[in-house]
């Protein structure tokens, strides 16, 4: 029996969002966000998160959305997490109190950020601004947040109990006070790392740089490549990673106002992302168009090609399961 694909089409604007997604939801800069589950859970702590494409990939694929000067307090993941800026500018900023460095992201700009290291960050624009996050491994663990966020999110009303769950004491009482999950104490600090700005600029690759990351396929020059991360093969020839990170999938970004692939299978997981222009693509003789911010999941072993077809430069980013 096919596959109807557009089960597996991620439109943007019929993703629901959570608007507490995580303990902090409600201090200040941090409350006018919105949290998006794309394919997989995520991280969310919001047990109520809608989830567009729940099908394990071997990663997971989110957004966020938020009001200038909001975004996400200092926090921790144990997988990759790579952002995609799709409009704004992004403060990146990291350490146990946030000063050990910082990078400002505009779009089409692509971080990979270590893990074990806390990162918070923040729209330093003066309009809403979006952003795509990939996040390695089918169950990316859960977040470790620096103890200043959980003793002001505590005296806020949110708690966080070691289930993962996460309460509102002003509507919910807690049975037993021993479940909330307590601040990391000093000595386990110390097994964070620490970054200085110039060690993270070796994870970033900003699209205003383009012209020094952009490959030629050789495929009737239509084709311009950035790979990020991971080896990526197409039309016969291997691209190498800019970003040295093992993240269990790997990153490209196809380019051009005639770029095209001609059809091809893949065994693992591969998902295509719209950062700009229209594609479309072909799967197993069923024809769907992805704008920007658009999603779409290529069933696994299905047939595919895609091209851009509008009248400018498109720029279509892809996602393929490496572990």
């Amino acid at each position: 029996m096919s596959i109807n694909i557009t089960s597996r089409l991620a439109k943007f604007d019929d993703l629901v969002p959570s608007n507490i997604p995580f303990v902090e939801g409600k201090l200040k800069g941090h409350q006018d966000r919105k949290n998006y589950s794309v394919i997989g859970p995520g991280v969310s702590e919001d047990a109520k998160q809608n989830v567009k494409i729940a099908e394990a990939h071997g990663f997971n694929i989110g957004a966020v959305s938020a009001a200038p000067m909001n975004g996400s307090g200092l926090h921790s993941h144990t997988t990759a997490e790579v952002f995609i800026i799709h409009s704004g500018a992004w403060r990146f900023y990291w350490g146990v109190d946030g000063t050990e460095g910082e990078v400002i992201l505009y779009k089409g700009d692509v971080a990979s950020f270590p893990t074990n290291m806390f990162r918070g960050f923040q729209n330093v624009s003066d309009e809403e601004a979006l952003m795509f996050v990939v996040l390695g491994e089918n169950d990316p663990g859960v977040i470790t947040w620096t103890p200043k966020l959980l003793k002001e999110a505590k005296k806020s009303g949110m708690v966080l109990l070691d289930d993962n769950s996460l309460i509102d004491t002003e509507k919910n009482k807690i049975a037993d006070e021993n479940k909330i999950i307590q601040p990391l104490q000093d000595k386990e600090l110390e097994k964070f790392d620490h970054y200085t700005s110039s060690e993270i600029e070796k994870f970033v690759i900003r699209l205003s740089d383009r012209d020094k990351y952009f490959t030629d396929d050789e495929h009737f020059n239509s084709n311009k490549i950035i790979n990020y991360l991971d080896q990526f093969n197409i039309h016969n020839k291997s691209f190498d990673p800019y970003i040295p990170h093992k993240t269990g999938f790997s990153l490209s970004l196809l380019n051009g106002k005639n770029a095209h692939v001609h059809e091809y299978t893949l065994e693992k997981s591969e998902v295509f992302h719209c950062l700009s222009g229209s594609w479309e693509i072909n799967c197993d003789g069923q024809k769907i168009v992805i704008n920007s911010r658009d999603t779409f999941s290529v069933p696994k072993d299905a047939s595919r090609s895609i091209k851009q077809i509008s009248e400018n430069d498109g720029s279509l980013f892809i996602i393929r399961q490496t572990n």
